[in-house]
């Protein structure tokens, strides 16, 4: 490798990454590695000049970028510039440089980039800060709960730009409150840079001046999204709180218009394709699915079976320097919301070319398995080939062909069809079988699905009944993807993989108290094994607290996360697990498949596009685009199931407490699968204490006690669209002994029912968690209006 040597002030320098510089810029410069040696090595702060000498830059284009890697290495809280203009290492300081956590109370947490335990960020700190910075802190103690409390010495790059909210008008000041909890300051608007908008509407504020001690941010409305209660609104509002990139550029369009609608005739002759159209895959979705990635086939062997999973090859459409490849990547998943889809490619690619739709020719990647007579992988390939899918068929279909054994059904398809989707039904009783076996965590939890009327109001909120298809399809998912971690495994590739990490000491610690009070115990010590969850659940039998005690062992489990390391999926069983089998809309599945291809072309790792490196921050986008998908499609359905509950203020259900915090209960409606709260001041006549081992709260004096999956009657009290919250209190009618098992039914009152306010009211005082969620109850400061 050749090394590009630096010399100055007596210090010398092997730059080992010169030829990885060479390749990303025209004009390479020493990298940053040198840049941080030099100033270590040197004892003490550099100016500018001095570095440029150090670095023997003399070549004005050398000298600019330069400046610009300088700056690129101040917001990456490499390096911090003193007030003397000299930069200094961070490491030398003893800050800490991370990602700012904003709190609807105003306060807010500084997440470091090293991983260390958060920073409580006091809300006079805040005052300069919004939700999304990234700040260069100092510890400045600990806080009254033993917290290390931080001080803001630097922002290192706004996260910000722009929000979303609703624009108002007090005391001819103009100022927008954003949709996002996190950002609690106002934006003030001047009248010249409030356009169009109207008092009350929803709006898009371009941010002019970010906050500072001493001021609050201003901006500028630059978009009219329109009124508040408009059809659909709910998801524009999302769409731009979140960030969602959901729109195409010009270059894109470009791009995929030139895709065309059929597979070429030169990629179906291609000689690294296997040709399987005369193998009779098909597709099992929902009735309302309209892209397809995956499609299988199912045959006997011996006392054994062969699967083949054929998955949309996206990877020969989509590559990582091309526009959409680009935008994949920022995208990093489909967003679905009831009712429309923000997918990950066009649509051209995403429902047509790379959609595996019925009776026409589609490349794909095929996962080709061997199992045994007692559902154990025996071995495997991977192939590329082209397909042709003989049947689209929904989760209803297949139930019906193969479970009832509908012969109306049956008989809609060739009998050789049906016959290999018996030999596919066998198969996931094998499948179901091995996993039990394997000790794999089943909660049985409850989905639910909204259905709208005309006016995209919701009609009626419906669960989610999942039948043997559905779970075969998962288990031959489950299976492929089992095999595609293998084998990126086998061969060291980088690649992500989905890591689903064993609870921590910490949560186990917690669960055992809990179990403990219920003369119940996990087994597997200090390190629980997915067998020993499940043994636990399958001796609770038909006890009325099960729903407690699952949902308790539930909540104890850590977040899955994209990440190269091939740590296993706990939650599966598995020791290898990675997501392969959704290419179209998961930027790690596609990430997968490149790696794949790589191998099955007989590519060499050591000359694959992608490092470990890479891996580690792409690992750590997809997350993101994850957690970011969840929390604006929980938004949507939060704020669509406030806008149901505003017709039914006043009246009385049964529900069931799904939550227990130092501040009140969450409650979820039965038959509705709507959840509220019941503040904590709404328990009446009695002082409450909060047990959160055993997820209660106790009353001091009458010991009464609500406890996790307990049955209530609540009456909705209040509902906030801009909060997206529910208030409930306890029903008149509920007592200790009340009979709780009835079906709920809503009780109009005599009076009539009070309609939400149209301007957001003050908040209730709320619970003040630290970043990771636990919670305590405290006063809310009262929140100050806009300041001229």
């Amino acid at each position: 490798m050749k090394t590009q040597t630096t010399q100055g002030h007596n210090l010398k320098f092997n730059d080992p990454h010169s030829q990885r510089e060479a390749e990303k810029y025209e004009n390479p410069i020493p990298s940053r590695e040198v840049i941080l040696q030099l100033l270590e090595e040197n004892g003490h702060p550099l100016d500018f000049v001095a570095i440029t000498e150090a670095l023997h830059l003399h070549d004005e284009r050398d000298i600019d970028a330069l400046k610009k890697r300088l700056r690129a290495m101040e917001r990456d809280g490499q390096l911090l510039y003193n007030r003397r203009r000299q930069y200094v290492p961070i490491e030398r300081t003893d800050l800490i440089a991370g990602r700012v956590i904003g709190h609807p109370d105003g306060f807010g947490f500084l997440k470091p980039d090293d991983g260390t335990p958060d920073l409580f960020l006091h809300a006079k700190q805040m005052h300069g800060l919004m939700h999304g910075d990234r700040a260069l802190c100092s510890v400045r103690g600990l806080d009254p709960k033993g917290r290390r409390e931080g001080a803001v010495v630097e922002v290192l790059e706004r996260g910000t730009t722009q929000v979303v909210g609703r624009y108002f008008i007090e005391g001819n000041i103009g100022f927008v409150t954003p949709d996002n909890s996190r950002i609690s300051q106002d934006i003030l608007i001047p009248a010249d840079a409030a356009g169009n908008a109207q008092p009350g509407q929803i709006v898009v504020a371009a941010i002019v001046e970010q906050p500072s001690k001493r001021a609050q941010p201003t901006g500028k409305i630059v978009e009219v999204l329109g009124d508040h209660m408009a059809p659909g609104m709910e998801i524009d509002v999302a769409i731009r709180s979140h960030q969602l990139p959901h729109e195409w550029s010009a270059e894109i369009h470009e791009e995929a218009d030139r895709f065309g609608y059929e597979v070429p005739e030169a990629d179906k002759s291609d000689e690294n394709r296997e040709d399987l159209r005369d193998t009779p895959f098909v597709t099992i979705d929902g009735e309302d699915a309209k892209d397809f990635d995956d499609a299988v086939y199912c045959e006997r062997d011996g006392n054994g079976w062969r699967l083949l999973v054929a998955i949309a090859d996206v990877s020969h459409y989509v590559k990582a320097n091309s526009a959409i490849g680009r935008e994949a990547t920022e995208r990093g998943t489909s967003v679905y919301f009831p009712g429309k889809v923000i997918p990950m490619l066009p649509e051209i690619l995403s429902n047509g070319l790379c959609s595996l739709n019925p009776h026409v020719d589609r490349l794909c990647m095929i996962c080709d398995i061997q199992i045994g007579a007692r559902g154990k992988l025996i071995s495997y390939q991977f192939v590329e080939g082209i397909m042709h899918s003989a049947a689209r068929l929904t989760y209803t279909d297949m139930a019906k062909i193969v479970v009832d054994r509908d012969m109306e059904a049956r008989r809609q398809h060739p009998q050789e069809l049906c016959e290999h989707l018996d030999d596919l039904y066998s198969l996931y009783h094998v499948l179901r079988k091995a996993r039990d076996r394997r000790g794999a965590i089943d909660f049985e939890t409850s989905e639910t699905r909204i259905v709208f009327d005309a006016e995209r109001k919701i009609e009626a909120i419906v669960p989610t009944v999942r039948n043997d298809a559905h779970k075969l399809i998962e288990e031959c998912m489950i299976l492929a993807n089992v095999c595609a971690a293998t084998y990126l495994s086998k061969y060291k590739i980088p690649a992500l993989h989905r890591a689903h990490k064993r609870p921590s000491p910490e949560k186990l610690a917690d669960v055992r108290q809990f179990l403990a009070g219920l003369a119940l115990t996990l087994d597997g010590g200090d390190e629980p094994t997915p067998a020993d969850y499940t043994k636990l659940l399958n001796s609770l039998g038909d006890r009325p607290d099960k729903h407690l005690i699952q949902t308790v062992l539930l909540r104890s489990m850590s977040q899955a996360v994209y990440s190269p390391d091939s740590d296993g999926h706990f939650g599966l069983a598995q020791t290898h697990y990675a997501h392969f089998t959704s290419p179209i809309r998961r930027y790690p599945d596609l990430l997968v498949h490149r790696a794949i291809r790589h191998l099955v072309r007989g590519g060499k790792v050591s000359e694959y596009q992608y490092s470990h490196k890479d891996m580690v921050a792409l690992g750590e986008h997809c997350s993101m685009t994850e957690r970011r998908a969840d929390d604006a499609t929980r938004d949507v359905t939060a704020w669509l199931k406030c806008e149901y509950m505003q017709a039914h203020v006043g009246e009385t259900f049964s529900g069931v407490i799904a939550g227990v915090t130092g501040f009140g209960l969450f409650v979820e409606l039965k038959d509705i699968y709507v959840e509220g709260l019941i503040h904590i001041t709404a328990l009446t006549s009695d002082y409450y204490h909060f047990d959160a081992a055993r997820h209660q709260l106790t009353g001091e004096n009458s010991g009464r006690i609500y406890r996790l999956g307990d049955t209530l009657n609540v009456t909705v009290a209040r509902v906030d669209l801009d909060e997206r919250k529910i208030d409930f209190v306890l029903a008149k009618t509920d007592s200790d002994d009340a009979d709780s098992s009835k079906k709920p039914r809503g009780k109009k009152p005599a009076s009539k029912s009070r309609k939400p306010a149209s301007k957001p009211r003050a908040k209730k005082p709320k619970a003040e968690p630290d970043s990771t969620g636990s919670q305590t109850a405290t006063k809310k400061p009262r929140k100050k209006k806009p300041q001229a």
